[in-house]
């Protein structure tokens, strides 16, 4: 079975969409696909932002029973690869939890590069639009990478 956690701050945005859009990419209620999200300082409980479920429902994803959680160790040990959206998450989560310091990486470094997915949080629904280009596009060309690394 794959495992995949994905982070950002608040698992309000990109983190909920790169879930979302994984979930369209595998198939929705595929049973070999483990796939969640948690944020780094979430508040528990709040729903996905507007935008966000906007942009996950024009492409054939239903955010809005998403809620917000944060990141926590047994999130992280259940999971066999975390993605986070910028360097200072995966700082922050190997200082955090060192026992999985080999298995959390940027998303980018999945299509092997290394830069951060910008917050779209209060921006425009052009920038979410964008943001979900841009996770959506590193998932298709990092695919083989996520689908070993999950394992």
């Amino acid at each position: 079975m794959h495992s995949i956690l994905f982070v950002c701050t608040a698992n309000q945005c990109r983190s909920p969409m790169a879930e979302g859009l994984l979930r369209l990419r595998v198939g929705i209620d595929n049973p070999d696909w483990q796939i969640a999200s948690a944020g780094t300082w979430a508040n528990d409980g709040t729903p996905a932002s507007r935008n966000s479920v906007l942009v996950l429902k024009e492409l054939g994803y239903d955010l809005e029973t998403h809620r917000s959680r944060s990141i926590n160790k047994e999130l992280v040990d259940s999971h066999r690869l975390v993605l986070v959206m910028e360097r200072g998450h995966k700082e922050a989560m190997r200082i955090e939890f060192p026992q999985a310091a080999g298995r959390i990486f940027l998303l980018s470094e999945m299509i092997d590069k290394v830069f951060d997915i910008d917050d779209p949080v209060g921006s425009p629904l052009a920038d979410y639009q964008a943001t979900a280009r841009e996770i959506d596009l590193i998932l298709e060309q990092g695919f083989e990478r996520i689908d070993q690394l999950s394992r």
